[in-house]
């Protein structure tokens, strides 16, 4: 296994956010890599999805995680261990990625070998979907402990992302979650969304799930 590779980012270099955004995305389609955003409150089950993700795919395209957290590197490994090539972004207490920072992850990940790239963001639903950090798409996780009223508190994340997973629906009996009205909630501010309802302990919703990954880097292909 290689050595991992672990760096920091102390301040945002002030650039407009849009043009490095859209620059890392003409890199990222030149060296026909696609990246992915995911967001989520800490605890969601992201790193968790990502592993099971990083095993379902790893036989069919080589996969890249860029781990965002203000220290440690426990989640790199921990997807590296999985079959992943992973880099660990120490953040220095800032509350989300922007352009700048996710290009600075594109590089030390070094994309010429990785054909599909997850970009785990800080654990906040409120200052990561602020900024477009150069990504294909955006996700968003929402766990079944959170409970279903969090489009109500933070409509702006259900709004924006392309898709959202409801991670960890192996504990639907034990809380009080109602999967139907989290649903017409999100759709209410996102029609268009895709939601993909996941358990990554069981694998339930993994096929449907990385089944939407692979349609959405074929599009990018082909369009």
């Amino acid at each position: 296994m290689s050595e991992l590779k672990v760096f920091s980012i102390r301040k945002n270099i002030h650039e407009d956010n849009k043009m490095v955004a859209d620059e890392t995305r003409a890199a990222l389609r030149e060296k026909k890599a696609f990246m992915i955003n995911v967001m989520s409150s800490p605890g969601s089950g992201k790193t968790t999805m990502l592993v099971a993700t990083v095993r379902a795919l790893k036989d069919q395209m080589r996969v890249g995680v860029i781990e965002a957290d203000v220290d440690s590197d426990v989640d790199a490994r921990t997807v590296q261990h999985a079959g992943a090539k992973a880099v660990q972004m120490h953040t220095g207490g800032l509350c989300h990625i922007d352009a700048t920072m996710a290009r600075a992850g594109v590089d030390e990940l070094d994309v010429e070998d990785v054909d599909l790239v997850f970009l785990e963001n800080i654990g906040n639903l409120i200052c990561p979907v602020g900024y477009d950090t150069g990504a294909m798409k955006n996700i968003a996780i929402l766990s079944v402990p959170e409970g279903d009223d969090k489009p109500l508190k933070y409509p702006m994340i259900f709004a924006k992302v392309d898709a959202l997973l409801i991670s960890k629906i192996d504990t639907l009996p034990y809380f009080d979650f109602d999967l139907e009205v989290l649903t017409t909630r999100v759709r209410e501010l996102n029609p268009d969304i895709r939601i993909f309802p996941i358990s990554s302990k069981t694998g339930e919703g993994i096929e449907e799930w990385t089944t939407w990954i692979r349609e959405q880097m074929e599009g990018e292909i082909n369009g």
